[in-house]
This record gives structure tokens, C-alpha cells and sequence, in this order.
């Protein structure tokens, strides 16, 4: 094989891999609407369990969020292929979902909870999902909300009540709400480009 054709095969592959990615992170846009609903899910938790004093605020709101979200998903699915790099973001945030419901319910449990180790665990499984889920896609705004979740999962292991409060609502205003209504004025515009594009 001569030295262009060996340039031109690389070259095409880095294109497929750059394309990869780019739908990649058009299908995690197509999500933006469910980084809001457990944002605004998180909120109305944390609200209930707090002024409410109810045990059943966290189990409710999150089987709540979780019926919703399984529901519009198996709506959104159909007619859409899934591709391999979908399915890998896809599992990452499954397997955080599962394993964030199962420690903080064995938490509560065994009377093990507290609000410091709560915003912990869910700051660095957050951040931790937010953080791949940024590598795989070469996202630096998805990293930006893993560095704002971690931020949380520090200020709860080492500050005050209020601090921890505060973080945990800085991390859900900024890395789930905000960041859902960028992904989806994102998703918005690039259904109106190619809308354009087809007219």
C-alpha cells in the first residue's frame, strides 16, 4: 500500500470515529428533558423530606421519576437505531441508577443515613456517571457538571449542614436542571438545521 492510501484510510477512520462521537452526543441531547425531570425530582425529595419530615419523600420521588423516565424512553426508542457508543452511555447511567437506589434504600435501612453521607454517595456516583459519560463523548460541558457533582461530594464529607445544602443545590441547579435545558436547546437546534436542510 502506497503512503496516500495509508493517509486516506487513516483519515477516513478518525472521520467514522469523529462521526461516532458526534452522534453519541446527539443522542445523549435527546436526554436533556431527564436530567431536568431528576433534577426537579431531587428538589421536590429533598423539599418533602425536609419540611414534610416524611421517610416516604426519597422512595416516592425517585420511583416517581423513574416510572416517568422509563416510560418516555420506551416512547423515544422506537424508530430510532441504537448505536453502540449509545448503548455504552446508556449503560453507564443504568448501572449508577440501579446501584444509587440500592445503597441509599440499605442506607436508610440499617439507619446508617445521614445527610452528609447522602449528598456524598450521590455526588460521586453522579459525578462519576457524568464524568464517562463526558470521556466517552469528548464533552467538556458534561465534565464540568462531573467537577460540579464531585464539588458536592467534598463539601459533604468535610463542611457544615448549610454548606452541604447548598452544594447539593448548586450541584442539582447546575449539573442536572441547567445542563438538561442546554442538552435540549442543543437537540432543538439541530432538529430545526436539519429540518432546513430537508426543505
Amino acid at each position: 500500500m502506497s503512503t496516500d492510501s495509508n493517509a486516506m484510510e487513516l483519515t477516513e477512520r478518525l472521520k467514522l470515529i469523529e462521526d461516532m462521537i458526534a452522534e453519541g452526543r446527539h443522542g445523549q441531547e435527546s436526554w436533556g428533558w431527564s436530567f431536568v425531570l431528576w433534577g426537579v425530582a431531587y428538589s421536590i425529595a429533598t423539599a418533602w423530606a425536609t419540611w414534610g419530615r416524611s421517610n416516604l419523600a426519597w422512595p416516592v420521588t425517585m420511583i416517581a421519576a423513574g416510572a416517568v423516565t422509563g416510560v418516555v424512553a420506551s416512547r423515544m426508542g422506537h424508530g430510532h437505531p441504537e448505536t453502540t457508543l449509545g448503548r455504552a452511555v446508556g449503560a453507564v447511567w443504568m448501572a449508577m441508577g440501579i446501584s444509587l437506589m440500592i445503597v441509599l434504600m440499605c442506607l436508610a435501612a440499617s439507619g446508617r443515613y445521614d445527610g452528609h453521607v447522602f449528598v456524598a454517595i450521590v455526588g460521586a456516583m453522579l459525578g462519576t456517571a457524568n464524568a464517562t459519560s463526558a470521556i466517552i463523548l469528548k464533552w467538556k460541558m458534561q465534565f464540568a457538571c462531573a467537577l460540579v457533582w464531585i464539588a458536592a461530594c467534598v463539601t459533604a464529607c468535610f463542611g457544615s449542614d448549610t454548606a452541604v445544602a447548598v452544594a447539593f443545590f448548586a450541584a442539582i441547579f447546575f449539573g442536572q436542571i441547567l445542563f438538561g435545558i442546554y442538552t435540549m436547546v442543543l437537540e432543538s437546534r439541530r432538529r430545526r438545521q436539519r429540518g432546513a436542510a430537508h426543505a
